[in-house]
């Protein structure tokens, strides 16, 4: 059994934490959508109740990831740091039962498991934190920007040969 299957419910009983590092090279999903495969993303994985005694875990990861600007299209660091809480339901019914009661948008409900990868959670946390349409604040260079805006040619310019004077 790998050491990052665990079983959740148990994890969660006894108040479990792990935490570590991993290169964004061995997240597949994430790798696919970053500008390449360097950097590497801080995790920790917490067990425990919610007031109500539903079993809980606490997810966090932060990183700087490579990402491409939709603006300008060249490469930028993006900084990950993201945290989210995931109750655990035993079935789908439970689960659908336990957010019914929870009545929280901030929590997410799942399906636990006894053999649990929390490789996959963290990497859903990570992917969940990238930006829809990633940006720099300000592009540090337009010059690609600017000549595809200056190469193009307005769809309407065939027009104006046509209209008599």
């Amino acid at each position: 059994m790998s050491a990052f299957v665990i079983d959740a419910f148990e994890f969660c009983r006894n108040n479990g934490h792990r935490e570590g590092v991993t290169p964004v090279a061995e997240m597949n999903r994430l790798a696919a959508d970053c500008a390449d495969k360097s950097g590497e993303i801080a995790w920790t994985i917490e067990g425990g109740q919610t007031r109500q005694g539903y079993p809980m875990l606490t997810l966090s990861v932060s990183g700087t990831v490579q990402l491409v600007c939709q603006r300008c299209l060249t490469p930028f660091g993006y900084g990950l740091d993201s945290s989210t809480v995931l109750v655990l339901g035993k079935d789908d019914k439970e689960a659908d039962e336990i957010e019914e009661i929870l009545d929280d948008e901030s929590i997410d409900v799942i399906v636990g498991s006894h053999a649990c990868d929390i490789r996959d959670l963290l990497e859903d946390e990570a992917l969940l934190a990238l930006p829809q349409a990633p940006k720099h604040e300000v592009c540090p260079d337009t010059k690609l920007l600017d000549a595809i805006k200056s190469e193009k040619v307005s769809p309407f310019a065939a027009l104006k040969s046509l209209k008599s004077e």
